[in-house]
């Protein structure tokens, strides 16, 4: 059967700079919110007969969701810089926005170095089954599973103010699992936090900041060949996904820090769970799970 992901011809630049505000708009929802943006950007399109996006434009739009992230909580980054400035001054290590410094440091190593593995080792991830429409759904379902668990059990005592290198290494661990499709980096790392008894609200600004370093450096590792990838029509497509993803994200951001404040993640549990099986009925139903790039 012919994947949904093969297009006739290259898109113009007014269908490349649509595609890409669709596209924006998609990571600036999902980025931040526990359902797995680099799923939605690899379903979203193939559902639309756009075809796979790749890892390099998905990874640079993400680029527009830092910035969000650094507009949001840049009062909690200065902290940080100025707490890790002083520590390093005067050994004061045990101010919390030193130990959250820390904590983002540690955090960040382990997806750097999964990402690193897999430019090494395996160069066709773009089309390797982990990529898969099947392969997502699946995916989808088992996280939905285990963030119910994390609800369920979680004792959600934990502050921010608590947090340690431990934490940063546990929660990274988890991090590194969102480079397989449909895992959600914000979704893996709320859970872990979670069933390591995290507040909610904590939880999540946690898996926002120390999202930073991660998603910043796979955007600018990514950034030359998706510039220079013909199927996106040059850089006025990627300005159009920076900015549509850039400002979504920003309201993402604060929209789910206000509901967690109130609301579990149940919301989040179910909507993963319909994805995941819609994915499957609509394979069984002749949808083209196949791989692509």
């Amino acid at each position: 059967m012919t994947s949904l992901a093969v297009t006739a011809a290259a898109p113009g630049l007014l269908e490349s700079c649509w595609r890409a505000l669709v596209l924006g708009i998609v990571q600036g929802l999902t980025e931040f919110l526990p359902i797995s943006s680099s799923a939605h950007l690899k379903v979203v399109p193939v559902l639309l007969g756009w075809g796979d996006p790749g890892v390099s434009f998905t990874a640079v739009i993400q680029l527009g969701s830092i910035v969000a992230v650094l507009a949001y909580f840049w009062g909690d980054l200065r902290q940080v810089g100025r707490a890790i400035a002083r520590a390093a001054r005067h050994g004061q290590w045990s101010d919390p926005s030193a130990r959250l410094g820390i904590a983002m440091a540690i955090g960040t190593v382990p997806i750097v170095l999964a990402g690193l593995a897999i430019k090494r080792w395996l160069p066709d991830y773009d089309q390797s089954l982990l990529r898969s429409m099947a392969s997502i759904a699946i995916v989808s379902i088992v996280m939905a599973l285990l963030l119910a668990l994390a609800e369920m059990v979680g004792r959600r005592r934990r502050s921010l103010d608590a947090v340690s290198a431990r934490d940063g290494l546990l929660v990274g661990l988890a991090q590194a699992l969102a480079l397989v499709p449909g895992v959600s980096r914000s979704g893996s790392t709320l859970t872990v936090a979670l069933l390591d008894g995290w507040q909610r609200p904590a939880a999540a600004r946690f898996s926002f900041l120390l999202g930073l370093p991660a998603i910043t450096l796979a955007g600018l590792v990514e950034l030359k060949e998706a510039l220079a990838a013909s199927a996106n029509g040059g850089p006025l497509p990627m300005l159009v996904g920076l900015l549509s993803a850039g400002i979504v994200s920003w309201l993402a951001i604060a929209w789910l820090l206000h509901y967690l404040q109130r609301h579990g993640t149940w919301v989040f549990v179910a909507y993963r769970l319909l994805f995941g099986m819609g994915i499957l009925l609509w394979l069984r139903a002749g949808g083209s799970g196949a791989t692509v790039g």
